[in-house]
């Protein structure tokens, strides 16, 4: 029995070469385009990698606090690295080619870090809550051995949210597009390029944001919310505004991380053509390194331990030089 040319074709459409085409309309920018982006995606590396090294090094930053922002400047690094050098290839060489495989890889790991690096915040957000509303009793309910499990729950909830994203994509079928109008491969920029219906997939990925990433966000408000009403309950001035400090890096972080993303989310369903989609995809471009290259800034402006060790640091280096 022979196979007949459309079936052969559409089984073996996995395997050609697509071509990511970067930001649409904007070619003729994407050299300077690329300037910030690569700037600040060796701000994020080197600024993520440092904290990582200042945390582990530093005995007295072996908090839970601190734990916590070592597993979200790790998340940092994973995220920016799995989408940006392939964006700078586009920008600088109009590389654009990639694999099925390969995409339905990036495509993986750009969502399990996101969700992941959604239930680390949330795990900060529960950091703090103990730390300002139960103080007392912060240490025998944050020991090592919680936060290495909220670490390891955080990624065992990912990678069973992200995981069916491969075989969502596997199961349709392909007709022969091959440009995708990106600059990485996300979940729904492969689905648009099949020709059969994708109301599974946007089903599920309604259902992934409503039950991972909005849900998570739901309750570091109410956090957030409880955290104000015991520091409003707090007699001492000084020590309300001790409180509150603690925690304005984190919101500053919170607020970084999650504002693209709800606008990318709810201007691609809800957009329509008001929009362009060339904003859409020079926000999902700058996401992918803008929150990276600040956060390390950020939790070192406004943390003190951080500072102090980092003057440390460098003045040991000054030192030998």
């Amino acid at each position: 029995m022979t196979t007949s040319p459309i079936s052969s074709n559409q089984t073996n459409l996995r395997d050609i070469w697509y071509t990511m085409i970067g930001i649409p309309g904007l070619e003729n920018a994407h050299i300077w385009i690329s300037i910030p982006i690569c700037s600040m995606y060796i701000i994020a590396i080197v600024g993520n990698a440092f904290l990582i090294f200042l945390i582990f090094a530093e005995r007295t930053l072996h908090e839970p606090m601190y734990l916590f922002l070592s597993m979200l400047a790790l998340a940092d690094i994973l995220l920016s690295t799995v989408t940006t050098p392939k964006m700078l290839a586009i920008f600088w060489f109009q590389a654009g080619g990639i694999s099925f495989g390969s995409c339905v890889s990036q495509m993986f790991f750009l969502h399990f870090i996101f969700v992941t690096e959604s239930a680390v915040l949330l795990a900060m957000a529960f950091d703090r809550f103990v730390a300002i509303c139960y103080p007392l009793r912060y240490t025998t309910i944050l020991t090592h051995s919680v936060i290495g499990k909220l670490g390891v729950a955080s990624v065992t909830r990912s990678f069973f949210i992200c995981f069916p994203l491969i075989f969502l994509v596997y199961r349709l079928t392909y007709c022969g597009k091959n440009i995708i109008r990106h600059s990485y491969c996300e979940h729904m920029g492969i689905a648009r390029l099949a020709c059969d219906s994708i109301k599974v997939n946007v089903y599920y990925g309604v259902i992934v944001a409503l039950f991972s990433t909005f849900l998570d966000v739901i309750i570091i408000i109410v956090s957030y919310v409880l955290i104000l009403c015991t520091v409003f309950r707090i007699p001492s001035r000084d020590a309300r505004h001790k409180a509150l400090s603690t925690c304005g890096s984190h919101v500053c972080v919170i607020l970084l991380f999650y504002s693209p993303s709800f606008f990318s989310f709810l201007a691609h369903r809800f957009g329509g053509h008001s929009i362009p989609i060339s904003v859409h995809i020079l926000i999902a471009n700058l996401y992918v390194v803008v929150p990276p290259c600040l956060n390390p800034i950020i939790y070192g402006v406004k943390t003190k331990k951080i500072q102090d060790r980092a003057v440390q640091v460098f003045s040991i280096s000054n030192k030998f030089c």
